[in-house]
Parts: structure tokens; C-alpha cells; sequence
């Protein structure tokens, strides 16, 4: 059962001007095309196909407004790096980015998707950057941790968690075996509380 019953879809934006009522709370999901960001919202949520899952990476181009229930939120922003886009839709989406985390003041987390065999990335430090600009908590989920051993996994959680050394919160996650879930989830909740 989902626990989150009442979750829909409310609509997609390309421009500012588009994003829904700046009210509530609302915690933002961001990843690189291929990280697994579907796949972890849809275990998160607990809802099959919440948000679209594709064999094509980087299908999300739009910023993608979710009703988790009254007045809470998940916003999907646009992944890249594997998308074959042109120079002109990638730095269209940086500027919707950038105006996107400066002007919402709904705004209360980032849940960063990383590749846990990727790890941290030029894109990955761009949002972590667009959040330390206004004071936003940022919890990473290290996704595919089944794809490596146990001892390879934690090494990588240890490297990333020095990297980003306090700036952020960081965790296993993989939406293969659901391992992590409820602490994804744990924090989604806290930030939509206003939590840091």
C-alpha cells in the first residue's frame, strides 16, 4: 500500500511562469539521466510508474509537479548528462533551474540522485551549489548500491560522504531491493516538515 494514496500528478512546467502556486511545501528531486531518479520516486512513493521509468535516459525534460498530499509536494527537475540534447535546451534548463531554487519559497529540500558507481558529478555539484545558495538541505541517495558488494558500497558512501563533508546528508539506497527506503523516506517527510 502506498503511503502516499492521495499522490498525483498536477502538472509540468517549461517556464516559471508555469510552476504551480508557490504554497505549501515541496521538496525536489534531481539526478543525472540513467541515475535511477524514477525508480527511486516510484519506491519511495510506493507507487508502480509514479514517475515515468524509461529505457531511454533522460526523459525528464520539464519540471514535474506531484501533489504527495494537501499542500505537500515532490518536484522531478530535469536530468541530463546522458540526454542528447542540444547546448541550447541545456542551458534553457539551467536557467529554469537556477530560477527555480532562488525564487520558491515552498522550497524546503533536495533529494540528489547519484549513481553510487558514478558517484558525485559536475551536475550533482551544480544542484548541491543552486542549494547551498539558499541555505536548502540536500540528502543524497546513493542508488544501485545492489549493483556492488558490501564492502565496495560502504567505501563509496564514505568517499562521497567526505566530499561533501556536512553539506549534506547521505545514504545507500537501491530501488532494486528497496534497501533504504524507509530512511528516503524518513527524510522526505522531515523536510516537508521544515526540518533541516
Amino acid at each position: 500500500m502506498s503511503h502516499y494514496a492521495e499522490a498525483q500528478f498536477i502538472t509540468s512546467a517549461n517556464a516559471p511562469g508555469q510552476f504551480t502556486a508557490d504554497e505549501g511545501a515541496e521538496v525536489a528531486v534531481a539526478g543525472r539521466s540513467n541515475a535511477g531518479k524514477s525508480s527511486a520516486i516510484n519506491v519511495i512513493v510506493n507507487r508502480r510508474q509514479f514517475a515515468r521509468t524509461s529505457k531511454t535516459p533522460g526523459r525528464t525534460q520539464l519540471v514535474n509537479f506531484f501533489s504527495l498530499r494537501d499542500g505537500m509536494r515532490l518536484v522531478d527537475l530535469p536530468g541530463y548528462g546522458f540526454a542528447r540534447v542540444s547546448d541550447a535546451t541545456r542551458e534553457h534548463w539551467g536557467e529554469l533551474l537556477s530560477d527555480y531554487f532562488r525564487d520558491r519559497q515552498s522550497l524546503k529540500g533536495l533529494l540528489l540522485i547519484v549513481d553510487i558507481r558514478r558517484q558525485l558529478k559536475d551536475y550533482d555539484r551544480q544542484m548541491m551549489a543552486f542549494a547551498d545558495e539558499v541555505d536548502l538541505p540536500v540528502h543524497i541517495l546513493l542508488t544501485k548500491a545492489d549493483k556492488l558488494k558490501r564492502g565496495q558500497a560502504s567505501r563509496a558512501l564514505l568517499e562521497v560522504r567526505k566530499e561533501v563533508a556536512g553539506r549534506a546528508t547521505v545514504q545507500l539506497f537501491s530501488a532494486l531491493s528497496r534497501d533504504g527506503e524507509n530512511e528516503a523516506r524518513e527524510v522526505l517527510e522531515r523536510f516537508l516538515g521544515g526540518g533541516k
